[in-house]
């Protein structure tokens, strides 16, 4: 059965796995089914090793939460879905228990600089003059680097580092700590106080906010890619005490999770 087509005017959809390996069934798996699918696994994950989508990456989960993660892209709905199952068909039937998932979307934030705003920075922060030519060189530079900015963001070619934390989130509606209550003006110059911390971290966090209203019980997704979780816990940390996060933020559960090849995985669990 061919599924239906389902793209995004712009951006990629994302799925984000957690399972838990039933231990019980897989010691009674016949001799060679485990490195069957082990096999299956790895030639899935060799087919869709793209640099943003499709792609699939395998991670051992670490805490307790779950056994293993898959972090998925994919430009259309239907790939996803497929990914999906085609991860599950690796397995033997029963031995992948869901434990969590995640579906979400490649977007741009509604707080991006306007081409205003970067006239004024250019005119602010590097004090050149309207009408000059460094001023329109600047200007120009500015807009190249959204531009990149703008593209990653929708398009995005994350890291393959070590570590990987994944939590949904949310914007608060609680009485007088309402975000949606808020006018764009007070939206936008918070979230530019919480970009400019993040920033900071740029050299060691790479991160993408994936949006998810409508589509999963967040509205974000933020995966953190790193190579050392001293950087994800001093950047959450930090952000907390912003007040888009203080007074606004709400979190769901934390997974920490080691990249392992499919191969690495399958030792490492002892499958």
């Amino acid at each position: 059965m061919a599924l239906p087509q389902v793209k995004l005017d712009q951006g990629i959809h994302v799925m984000h796995l957690f399972y838990s390996i039933d231990r019980q069934l897989w010691e009674s798996l016949p001799e060679g089914a485990s490195a069957e699918a082990e096999a299956k696994l790895q030639s899935l994950c060799e087919a869709n090793a793209n640099a943003c989508h499709p792609c699939i990456r395998t991670y051992a989960n670490v805490g307790g939460k779950a056994d293993l993660a898959f972090f998925i892209l994919g430009e259309e709905l239907g790939t996803v879905a497929q990914l999906h199952r085609d991860i599950e068909a690796c397995f033997p039937g029963g031995a992948l228990v869901p434990v969590y998932n995640y579906l979400s979307v490649t977007e741009l934030s509604e707080y991006m600089p306007s081409v205003e705003d970067s006239k004024r920075r250019v005119m602010g922060e590097f004090r050149l003059e309207p009408g000059t030519p460094e001023f329109d060189t600047k200007l120009d530079e500015l807009a190249k680097m959204r531009k990149d900015y703008e593209h990653y963001r929708l398009y995005p070619e994350m890291p393959d580092w070590e570590v990987m934390c994944f939590y949904p989130m949310l914007k608060r509606r609680d009485g007088a700590d309402n975000w949606y209550s808020l006018d764009f003006d007070a939206r936008k110059k918070l979230m530019a106080g919480h970009a400019r911390v993040g920033r900071t971290y740029a050299d060691r966090i790479k991160q993408l906010i994936t949006g998810s209203t409508g589509l999963d019980d967040w509205e974000w997704g933020v995966t953190l890619m790193a190579h050392q979780t001293d950087a994800v816990k001093e950047i959450v940390y930090e952000m907390r005490f912003d007040e888009v996060s203080a007074r606004y933020g709400g979190f769901g559960e934390f997974y920490i999770n080691l990249r392992l090849q499919p191969t690495d995985l399958w030792e490492h669990l002892r499958l």
